[in-house]
């Protein structure tokens, strides 16, 4: 496998990575500061949760009309604009006296405009490494982001003990503005690609040649759903204790970085192959202890270890890659990171929602076990293929020569699935 300290040899590599890591201290600065603003003003575990989490919301129509762009525009330019356009949405966050309505509505603007920037920045990515390259890159994006969530939840919680939410939006969008000065400066200019403009029609064809394989679908809903849901459990943080909202934030980035070193650099790739339902289960199994109303300690503990489950993701989008030709790595990619952070928003819309109607704490048991019951019906319907087919694949057995037992396989879809490419991506989570 490729070393971490040779992948800062690549050309480019350095700028893309440094430019992702500013982007995340912002957008963890950013979202702490938007969700305590939030609610303050208006009390409801709801309207908070979605505004950390709405612009989630708007990748769902991005990802309908927008995604081909992830393929057919220019990454430099394209990752360029978007961090210049979360820079000034997140500027105009900060004005006072802008009303709820308003602060909403940036929100999902923007949440349309990085619609685009998981495909580029991924696809971007995989065409700089080498083959064999991808996966440890990403563990190795996915490593700075949770210690970048570490630094930005744990700092964005002290600042906000001393300074007022709007002063962190101010941090949060110059951080966003010097990541587009490095992204700028930093990464040649590459052509597209894919040549052809960007338009609804052909991100429709798309997205419907990568939907149509069963294995690659099973594989996009492992990476959705049981992360998704568990991510409607984060957003509720700051309705749960406000005051230590950002600690917890911290100590989820902490055990997710903890989970991608693990799984990117630790685990052989036979071990890792096997992992994606065990490590989807530890996702969300420590927040059924919410329901209990743990105290601070426990609760740390809990969302410590929940977070390690987060290294599925890996051991996912590497299957995602095996199914997917290169030429179309920027849109699969793109569409796994739209999908994802659509369904971290609906989540928590859904867990902001049972949270006003219960209490925050009941609502994260809610969300732990929706995530448990999808982990495991995928984990079966995964299974079901393969095991019809094994008896085919032996050939006829004669009663003393039993057909042997299919491969295991996790949501990451089932074991079958042939020939294919090298891999490459998405982060959030």
């Amino acid at each position: 496998m490729t070393g971490y300290r040779s992948l800062f040899r690549t050309p480019e590599f350095t700028p893309l990575f440094l430019g992702a890591a500013l982007q995340t201290a912002a957008q963890t600065v950013g979202g702490l500061a938007l969700g305590t603003l939030v609610y303050r003003a208006t009390g409801s575990p709801l309207l908070s949760a979605v505004s950390m989490f709405g612009p989630s919301l708007a990748q769902v129509l991005g990802a309908t009309f927008l995604l081909s762009g992830a393929d057919r525009l220019p990454p430099r330019t394209a990752l360029t604009v978007i961090a210049l356009a979360f820079g000034a949405g997140t500027a105009l966050q900060a004005l006072p006296g802008l009303p709820t309505g308003a602060l909403f509505a940036i929100v999902l603007l923007l949440g349309l405009v990085a619609s685009v920037g998981g495909g580029v920045r991924w696809g971007l990515l995989n065409e700089l490494l080498a083959k064999g390259g991808y996966l440890p890159g990403r563990s190795l994006f996915n490593m700075m982001s949770g210690l970048m969530q570490i630094a930005g939840f744990a700092t964005g919680g002290a600042l906000l003990a001393a300074l007022s939410p709007r002063a962190c939006l101010l941090l949060a969008a110059a951080l966003y503005l010097t990541a587009a000065l490095v992204l700028r400066l930093g990464l040649s200019a590459r052509p597209p690609r894919v040549t052809g403009r960007p338009s609804p029609a052909a991100t429709w064809r798309t997205n419907a040649l990568l939907w149509s394989d069963r294995p690659r679908r099973l594989t996009y809903l492992g990476l959705w759903l049981p992360n998704g849901l568990v991510v409607g459990c984060e957003s509720l943080y700051v309705s749960y204790d406000s005051g230590a909202a950002g600690t917890l934030f911290a100590c989820g980035a902490l055990g997710m970085f903890a989970g991608d070193v693990t799984v990117g650099r630790l685990l052989p790739p036979a071990v890792r192959a096997r992992l994606a339902t065990p490590l989807l289960l530890l996702l969300a199994a420590p927040y059924l202890l919410f329901a209990a109303h743990p105290p601070l300690a426990v609760a740390v503990v809990c969302v410590t270890a929940a977070s390690v489950g987060f290294g599925a993701s890996l051991v996912q989008q590497e299957r995602l890659m095996s199914l997917t030709p290169d030429e179309l790595a920027g849109h699969a990619l793109g569409l796994h990171s739209a999908g994802m952070l659509t369904l971290q928003g609906v989540s928590a819309t859904l867990a902001g929602s049972v949270a006003q109607l219960t209490s925050p704490a009941a609502a994260m048991t809610v969300m732990a076990t929706a995530s448990v019951a999808v982990t495991l019906a995928l984990a079966t319907a995964a299974r079901r293929p393969a095991a019809a087919a094994a008896p085919e694949a032996a050939g006829p057995a004669g009663p003393h020569e039993p057909a042997g037992p299919p491969e295991p396989a996790g949501p990451a879809g089932p074991a079958e699935s042939a020939d294919p490419p090298e891999p490459a991506e998405p982060a959030s989570r």
